[in-house]
């Protein structure tokens, strides 16, 4: 089975490296990795294109670089979506990084499961140390155990529920909308990635926290849940601010 990875990249020349260098690490043998570049200024296209002789070499493993003006992240997901030709598609930004056999657990249990949407846990790497991010599923449907830098759902899900492109958590509107509609979502509690804690969903000041928290109870109130999450929202953004 053909298995797709995405990464959005835009100025990303310090970290791109890495991110790549982890794809091509992977213990699954057969991997389609595209790069959508929303045209950077600097070097991460050259760095990018440094990789194509390594992907050469390893039978199975191809790499493909997109680089034109988008309209940010999710818009580059969409178009990568597009051009993916994958039975499952995973992201990973060019920040993070995949654990060798992310690919090949994910793969294994699309195979026993045949899941539209699934995500392992992640490891969350901070200035004070690192953390896991456990995967789970809950009666409650919150963020809690919601891992997208571990997510990999079918062609089909992504191109039936595209990215909506309008915030910061236009993927938990995604997936929210695939729990809504009834499709088949699992977790496994495996660290799949790793995450560098620090990007625009982790920036801390008062106002951040009233506009994440508001984000996210409008998204839940648009698939027809309760007001009450107003009040999950705001305490979790809470927190976060307080603990870090």
């Amino acid at each position: 089975m053909l298995v797709t990875v995405l990464s959005v990249a835009y100025n990303s020349e310090a970290t791109i490296a890495r991110t790549i260098e982890s794809v091509l690490a992977q213990t699954y043998p057969n991997i389609e990795y595209i790069i959508i570049d929303g045209d950077s200024k600097d070097n991460t296209v050259e760095i990018a294109e440094s990789f194509l002789p390594q992907f050469a070499k390893q039978k199975g493993k191809t790499l493909r670089i997109i680089s034109e003006p988008d309209h940010g992240m999710y818009d580059a997901l969409n178009k990568g979506v597009a051009a993916a030709n994958g039975t499952i598609i995973g992201s990973i930004n060019t920040d993070d990084w995949y654990e060798p056999e992310a690919v090949s657990v994910m793969a294994e249990l699309y195979e026993q499961e045949h899941y539209d949407a699934a995500w392992g846990s992640i490891r969350i790497k901070k200035n004070t140390g690192d953390m896991i991010k456990h995967a789970k599923l809950g009666s409650f449907w919150t963020t809690n155990g919601w891992c997208h830098p571990a997510m990999f759902a079918t062609k089909k899900i992504l191109t039936e529920f595209p990215y909506a492109c309008r915030d910061m958590y236009d993927d938990f509107n995604f997936i929210t909308s695939v729990h809504c509609a009834g499709k088949k979502i699992v977790t496994i509690d495996k660290v799949i990635s790793n995450f560098s804690f620090g990007g625009m969903s982790t920036k801390k000041s008062l106002k951040e926290v009233w506009y994440r928290a508001r984000i996210k109870y409008n998204i839940y109130r648009s698939h027809g849940m309760s007001r009450w999450y107003w009040l999950h929202c705001l305490s979790m953004e809470t927190a976060k601010y307080i603990l870090g």
